[in-house]
């Protein structure tokens, strides 16, 4: 029969190669992913503030967007669930690594325009303050990062990435529960009714939204779906532009066209620091990456390991943490916009020879001494965003972004529904005077670590002035201490404020806390602690995504 039907018996022989291919592949993907733990991923992720923000970042993932697309989703997404940390009127520092290992740093942070205030230092405040009014904002760099990022890194449609945005601003969604919950502070409530903002977050008697209430921002919709369609021209040169600095303006703002015209964002290459068997890419002044490279490098020289954490050697560990935490305050004022400023200025943070020699000046118990770590103290405060992607095809994405304080300045903007930053801010306590197109500095750390193994891990933080600390302490506790991902994002955190008080997460450790003071650390009693950490690692063929559970987020991943 078969002599008489050959095709037969090539059909036969190709049906039976197919299920031999597809029998190996089942083999094979079974193996691969024999390692993986509950919770984990095959293919790519995203770990932003919010489940809502992280899923819509994993769906445009899987309609073949880039890693790029999905940070810049997530991002677009997050200016609506958290827009107290960022939105379209800040700006961001993102690292990108590409799958043959190349990296690079995006600066889109924003600048000061050219009539800022002339004595606008005047108005910094001298102690823990918001920083409130038109005056401090900067030019926002956000769209300009948003467009180079994704003319580089991009797959769908520029107007694809703002689809799922647009649709719940202009519907609304029920009250996001971090949101609701920050709003529930009385200060905050306070900061929210008197200014601009309670046009969009206050109901009709002018009192702040509330768990049970929807956030809607139909002019922001509005806005977004012009810059979807029309690109970020719309922003930069166009109509929203002209609307944006006319509210600017009638709040007593000093930005203008011109300002808005000029804004470039900066493509460089990331400072590389190697962290035993690991490297580390950073994002180079005026972010702060060099000094979480700067705390790292101290502490890796006191050989951590798991056994660290067990009786007297834990009090140990920390005072020894605290110490390089208080070296690293004192060297806050070497973070600057190079293009300003010296560009080696922070070079000796990340060189062996200085980390080595402050960790000789580490004794068995602290100085408290401010000029001993060198100290000018800044003002300490809090915000920001954070996002890590990771793709099919190996495309990392670490993006920090800010509109700097809560809620930026407090400055809506009615026209555009864009809240303003309050950017200038960040100069105060650092510096002794701004320059027209200078970037302030940041407390903003993303960054990329590549394992000797061949994993990756894509990590950074928000809360700012605790940006350092918890990406530091998160650090440590994984790559040295044994802790998983998960573990270490979650464990209560040692705030170093700028005047070298020590401030301990509730949950700490009690017995650490008291060895910690015997040994002369003074308590101090910070109450915001809103340090977050959004980081995932592949390892073996497994992508661990975790959002930090302090704002209540959740990754996403498939």
């Amino acid at each position: 029969m078969a002599k008489n039907k050959p095709w037969l018996t090539g059909c036969c022989i190709l049906l039976i190669v197919i299920c031999a291919v597809a029998l190996v592949s089942l083999c094979i993907a079974t193996l691969l992913g024999a390692g993986c733990s509950s919770g984990s991923f095959r293919h790519a992720a995203v770990a932003a503030d919010s489940q809502l923000c992280s899923e819509i970042g994993k769906n445009i993932l899987q309609q073949g967007g880039s890693a790029v697309d999905g940070a810049i989703a997530a991002l677009l997404c997050t200016s609506v669930v958290n827009p107290q940390s960022m939105g379209i009127g800040g700006g961001s520092f993102v690292v990108v690594r590409n799958k043959t290992g190349n990296v690079k740093v995006y600066n889109f942070r924003e600048t000061v325009p050219l009539k800022v205030k002339a004595n606008l230092l005047n108005d910094c405040p001298t102690e823990f303050k918001l920083s409130t009014g038109s005056q401090w904002i900067g030019v926002p760099g956000e769209l300009r990062g948003y467009e180079a990022l994704h003319r580089q890194y991009g797959r769908l449609s520029w107007a694809k990435l703002f689809e799922p945005t647009i649709k719940l601003a202009r519907e609304g969604i029920p009250m996001p529960p971090y949101l609701a919950y920050l709003m529930s502070y009385v200060f905050v409530k306070q900061h929210v009714e008197k200014s601009s903002l309670c046009d969009v977050l206050c109901n009709k008697n002018k009192t702040v939204l509330s768990k049970d209430d929807t956030l809607q921002f139909s002019k922001l919709a509005e806005t977004l779906e012009t810059i979807a369609e029309q690109g970020v021209e719309a922003f930069y040169t166009g109509r929203i532009g002209l609307d944006l600095i006319q509210d600017i303006k009638d709040a007593g703002g000093t930005l203008t066209m011109d300002d808005l015209r000029s804004y470039k964002v900066l493509v460089g290459s990331p400072w590389t620091v190697s962290l035993g068997t690991h490297q580390m890419h950073i994002a180079p002044p005026p972010a702060g990456g060099a000094l979480l490279a700067f705390i790292l490098r101290i502490m890796q020289g006191f050989s951590l390991s798991s056994d660290s954490l067990v009786g007297k050697k834990k009090i140990q560990m920390y005072h020894h943490y605290i110490e390089a935490a208080k070296f690293a305050n004192g060297q806050k004022w070497n973070i600057a916009d190079p293009v300003f400023s010296n560009s080696k200025i922070a070079d000796h943070l990340i060189h062996p020879s200085f980390t080595d020699h402050i960790r000789r000046k580490i004794s068995s118990r602290t100085h408290n001494n401010s000029y001993y770590f060198n100290i000018k103290p800044p003002s300490d405060h809090f915000g920001t965003t954070h996002v890590s992607v990771l793709d099919e095809d190996g495309l990392a994405v670490s993006a920090t972004s800010t509109v700097n304080q809560l809620f930026g300045g407090a400055v809506y903007s009615p026209r555009t529904g864009i809240i303003l930053n309050n950017e200038l801010a960040d100069f105060c306590g650092r510096v002794d005077l701004i320059r027209a197109g200078e970037r302030p500095p940041s407390s903003m750390t993303p960054f990329i670590l590549e394992k000797r193994s061949g994993g990756i891990l894509v990590m950074g933080g928000s809360g700012g002035s605790m940006i350092t600390t918890s990406v530091a302490l998160s650090l440590i506790n994984h790559l040295w201490l044994g802790m998983s991902l998960k573990e270490s994002i979650a464990a209560p955190i040692i705030f170093v404020d700028s005047n070298n008080f020590v401030n301990f997460e509730p949950g700490f450790d009690e017995a650490v806390k008291d060895g910690l003071r015997a040994l002369g650390h003074q308590a101090g009693n910070w109450k915001f602690f809103v340090n977050v950490v959004n980081a995932l690692e592949k390892e073996n063929g497994c992508i661990e995504a975790v959002s930090d559970s302090r704002k209540k987020g959740m990754s996403a991943g498939y």
